[in-house]
């Protein structure tokens, strides 16, 4: 190597000249690293600390969630029996009588919807995955899968299914993609008027209409936990409401009677 670096500046002596003029600042070249080291490097590693403790701590609080629910759910007995007897305790009858009223109403409620709209999303994948199968279309396990998660959320979530599948099919064939979307038509309007009157059904008692003002209101306040949430409220919500406005044109017609 030397043999050959001495033949190359014999033959060449500008680059030995050029060599000669260059004059590296060690000084400045170190100040650069270290610059480079308080900044940059710096902001890297605090970025990729602060990611790794936000998924440590999500998992943590994930995890002593899933615990505590199953401590929860093996003592809900007596927990409602203890519950009850703290109420009646510490509040007058009648406005005891009438909170656990609400609270078994909310109950029934929340019990009906989640069972109800678990089911409905299983039968929904169920039908996409074995009428894709059928069709030999790509996807199908996929597909029905991703669909039965995304209509857990009421009205928005089999849409969000459809894009996501319109564009995988995209990527395999545009006519594969249209075939979707024709059967995706097909089986929402069996869903939306054979299935899901019969397992959801009245299961909730919200108007359409409420029910739209309920997705839009907890997506807007809660994201999609909300989407899922606020339609057993407003249904507990318009059940009293519904209740109280009854009575009163009870008690009202009485009185003018």
């Amino acid at each position: 190597m030397i043999d050959t670096l001495t033949d190359l500046f014999a033959r060449d002596p500008d680059m030995v000249s050029y060599l000669n003029s260059l004059v590296i600042d060690w000084n400045a070249v170190f100040n650069e690293v270290v610059a480079f080291l308080k900044n940059g490097a710096g902001s890297v590693l605090n970025t990729t600390f602060a990611a790794a403790v936000s998924i440590v701590s999500g998992v943590t609080t994930f995890g002593i969630g899933f615990v505590f629910s199953i401590y929860v759910l093996l003592q809900k007995e007596v927990l409602a029996r203890q519950f009850k007897k703290f109420i009646m305790a510490f509040l007058p009858e009648q406005i005891a009588e009438r909170f656990l009223e609400v609270a078994a109403l909310t109950e029934r409620t929340f019990s009906n919807f989640l069972t109800g709209q678990c089911l409905e999303a299983v039968i929904l994948g169920s039908m996409f995955f074995v009428t894709m199968s059928v069709l030999r279309m790509p996807y199908a396990l996929l597909m029905g899968v991703l669909i039965a998660f995304t209509a857990l959320i009421p009205i928005f979530g089999a849409f969000i299914g459809c894009a996501i599948g319109i564009f995988l099919m995209l990527m395999v064939s545009p006519m594969n993609a249209l075939a979707f979307v024709i059967l995706f038509n097909v089986i929402q309007q069996i869903e939306g008027n054979f299935i899901y009157p019969h397992v959801v059904g009245g299961s909730v008692g919200l108007p359409s209409i409420w029910v739209l003002v309920a997705v839009t209101l907890g997506g807007s306040l809660m994201g999609v936990v909300g989407m899922l949430v606020f339609i057993p409220i407003c249904s507990v919500l318009y059940s009293l409401l519904k209740r109280t406005v009854n009575k009163r044109l009870e008690i009202k017609g009485k009185a003018e009677a």
